[in-house]
């Protein structure tokens, strides 16, 4: 009998990890890091409950590390399958997962370093070089068309409209005369979009549907996220301060830098330095610039005006180290993105350290913070937050701007749902926090009358 384990994204909106066994087969859909709290994190070091070299396949729905950063450990543990991916999903990890393996490394030596690990040595998860190993198992395909993985599994996607290259992925599993459709939505983006397309509605049944439920209990708020980002900016530029934005290299990162072109072309807003300091988001925002099968038809117009949509005025790529280092000696008003999106690593790190004791600054959060990262803790108005062994006080402006979130709210997915043909037989709530996931289920079951529920970590459903 077919089956499906759930081994991560539930009860948490990190480490997505769904296995699919048919006539002694296995494939897996995505292969996240579990990130967030210790206990979260732990379980990455875990092996998975099956050994990783009897996993033939891997599908990706999209290269965000709660969705692609666990791969270089799966290769590490024995997976010698194949690892298949849009187009644009393929050059997106082969940024993404070097810089993770990179980060990793800087993580344990710096902690080594200072002496704050219980640990002794403490050990990344994997290292730069295996990151890189990691990318020739990666094979780029297109799948609007069905495409027959083997005897046991088809499959076929649709555009997802959460960042560039995200896909859902529909699976078709097999086993002797059984045949089960399963829909994984993977992250669902929002309506509309400014640069990528707009998550599609598949048009068959399903057997199964895994729907992402990140904001299952939540609307975002209908506010102008533009007059919202000039009034933020303004405010600290008069207090002649620095505007901290920790933003996701993939996707955050190219909105932020659309809308404020935008704004300064439209005097709205005043032009003053603005920073990507994040050699990913730079490599990443040439690959948004690249992949135009991925593009919405307002970016498609912009360039064919002969506009760059990713270029504001006054901008500057702080790809080195000693540029980076730089920020720290200048004393004017400027804006600083810069990853990670949750401040769990990376750069933002060393000016969230520098800037948050001084109330001129402001810090800005523009994307969901798990609970027991950094940011959800800074977010959430904490007098200090740990920062490389050592506690800094808190004293900066802390705003949020919820509206561009790449993840669509309840409101968005029961519309989304409500187009759909017919429901699926059944539906699984994952990649949320539980009371999120839970407030989700009950509006599906209540207002769709579908057929819903929230699965728990490592639990096995038979198909």
């Amino acid at each position: 009998m077919p089956t499906l384990t759930f081994l991560g994204a539930t009860g948490t909106v990190t480490g997505s990890k769904y296995l699919v066994e048919a006539g002694g087969e296995r494939l897996m859909v995505d292969c996240g890091l579990f990130q967030g709290d210790k206990e979260l994190r732990l379980r990455n070091w875990n092996p998975l409950p099956v050994p990783a070299s009897g996993i033939q396949w891997l599908l990706l729905t999209h290269a965000h590390l709660d969705h692609v950063g666990y791969i270089p450990r799966l290769i590490k543990d024995g997976f010698r399958g194949q690892i298949l991916a849009s187009s644009s999903t393929v050059d997106l990890a082969k940024i993404v997962l070097p810089d993770s393996g990179h980060l990793q490394e800087e993580d344990a030596e710096y902690a080594n370093f200072k002496k704050y690990s219980k640990h002794a040595p403490a050990l990344p998860l994997y290292t730069y070089e295996e990151a890189v190993k990691s990318l020739e198992y990666l094979r780029p395909i297109n799948a609007a068309q069905p495409i027959e993985i083997s005897s046991h599994f088809t499959m076929r996607t649709f555009f997802a409209g959460h960042i560039l290259g995200a896909r859902m992925i529909e699976l078709t599993v097999r086993e002797n005369d059984k045949v089960k459709k399963i829909l994984f939505s993977g992250d669902l983006g929002r309506f509309p979009q400014l640069i990528i397309p707009e998550p599609a509605v598949p048009e068959d049944g399903f057997d199964y549907m895994l729907l992402e439920s990140t904001y299952g209990d939540r609307l975002h708020p209908k506010e102008d996220i533009g007059q919202r980002l000039v009034g933020i900016v303004q405010h600290a530029a008069r207090q002649g301060g620095t505007v901290v934005i920790p933003a996701f290299a993939v996707g955050r990162t190219q909105e932020l830098l659309f809308l404020l072109r935008e704004l300064i072309e439209a005097n709205e807003l005043a032009s003053l330095p603005i920073h990507v300091d994040s050699p990913m988001a730079i490599d990443v925002t040439q690959l948004y610039e690249a992949h135009r099968e991925d593009h919405s038809p307002v970016i498609d117009a912009l360039e064919k005006g002969g506009v760059n949509p990713f270029s504001p005025p006054n901008l500057h790529f702080d790809k080195s180290v000693d540029e980076s280092k730089q920020l720290n000696n200048a004393h004017y008003p400027m804006v600083i993105i810069s990853a990670s999106g949750m401040a769990t690593g990376g750069r933002v790190i060393h000016h969230l350290e520098r800037c948050l004791p001084d109330h001129r600054n402001t810090i800005l959060f523009v994307g969901f913070q798990a609970a027991g990262t950094r940011g959800q803790a800074i977010q959430s108005g904490v007098k200090s937050v740990k920062m490389h062994g050592r506690n800094v006080s808190v004293r900066a402006r802390v705003e949020t701007i919820e509206g561009l979130s790449a993840h669509a709210d309840y409101g968005e997915i029961l519309a989304w749902l409500a187009r759909f043909a017919k429901p699926p037989g059944k539906t699984f709530l994952v990649h949320g926090e539980p009371k999120a996931s839970e407030a989700l289920c009950q509006c599906i079951v209540q207002q769709l009358r579908w057929n819903a529920t929230v699965p728990t970590y490592l639990q096995k459903v038979t198909l």
